[in-house]
């Protein structure tokens, strides 16, 4: 906060009437406060044109206030000044102990009423940054809701669509969006172990990764389909787990086949969850996260949107 014409006439007030004596003044009030020697030195070898004395500290005073004003620390200086002034209780070093103590009086008042316009520019400050940051997360809900819906409408063509490797194709793209829109971090498909293998695309979810493999067939999934994902998890490291999205859902063997391996590291995901996640009646990390929990303490490997919303009414 910039200091104001009031508060340099109460330190120009304080260096002229606190302290009789120049040099102790000077410990007892420029020192401590910071105002630099090069500033003062010069000042109080000067001689008063009129007595060819010492200038006064009175006249000194409002030169070190000029001094000050390139001074970057200036407002930070004149405020150590008027605080050590309305804390001062030794008048006995003033020549004046009733100017002395009108001065701190003075000192006082004004940084009463510093504070009072501090509290209301912060106060202030605070409404404004509350309204930009209502304003910003108004303007981030818009761009989530814009995009989610584009995201539903391409889903709703891709249902539509009778090329299925094209369909194929385009649902990693959207599943991309997807979880890009939601915060999290993807990877794109890759391949790895010299191109002999192609990982339809991963994402990291609280430290772990998660390996995805989708499905989009006119039949259902069969074990066979979701062992080659098995088969990638196990050859990634222990941080991962494997998503296999499936929209016509599998056979009805895969569940309990999955609930024989000693590894359980396969969640299941189906058309309608992902349906779900897209019209937003689902959230897709609590959702993730809640399938997950499922599968490491009741060894579920599928957790249905149907079952979710019910627990999350």
């Amino acid at each position: 906060m910039e200091t104001g014409i009031e508060e340099q006439r109460v330190v120009i007030e304080a260096i002229a009437t606190l302290v009789n004596i120049k040099a102790t003044m000077i410990n007892l009030l420029l020192v401590p406060a910071g105002v630099p020697a090069d500033i003062y030195k010069p000042l109080f070898n000067l001689r008063d044109p009129i007595t060819g004395g010492p200038l006064s500290k009175r006249k000194v005073a409002p030169l070190i206030i000029e001094g000050l004003q390139n001074n970057p620390n200036k407002n930070q200086i004149i405020r150590s000044i008027l605080k050590l002034t309305a804390q001062w209780t030794d008048f006995s070093l003033a020549h004046n102990e009733f100017e002395a103590r009108a001065t701190v009086q003075k000192a006082q008042e004004v940084l009463k009423q510093v504070g009072e316009t501090e509290t209301k520019e912060q106060i202030h400050a605070e409404m404004i940054h509350q309204a930009e940051v209502k304003r910003q997360e108004q303007e981030r809900l818009v761009g989530f809701n814009k995009e989610a819906d584009l995201i539903l409408r391409m889903f709703d063509d891709l249902c539509v669509d009778e090329d299925h490797q094209h369909r194929g194709f385009l649902l990693q793209d959207l599943l991309n969006r997807l979880f890009s829109l939601h915060g999290i971090t993807i990877f794109k498909s890759f391949t790895r172990n010299q191109g002999g293998e192609q990982i339809d695309g991963a994402f990291i979810l609280e430290g772990w990764h998660y390996l995805v493999e989708c499905r989009w067939r006119g039949k259902a999934a069969d074990i066979r389909q979701l062992d080659g994902l098995l088969g990638q998890v196990e050859r990634s490291g222990k941080q991962t787990t494997g998503l296999f999205l499936s929209m016509n859902r599998w056979s009805e063997n895969v569940v309990p086949l999955l609930k024989q391996n000693p590894n359980k590291s396969i969640i299941l995901m189906d058309g309608y969850d992902l349906r779900c996640v897209l019209a937003r009646t689902a959230d897709l990390q609590d959702f993730l996260l809640t399938k997950i929990a499922k599968l490491n303490l009741e060894a579920e490997p599928f957790f249905g949107a149907n079952e979710y919303l019910k627990s999350n009414p």
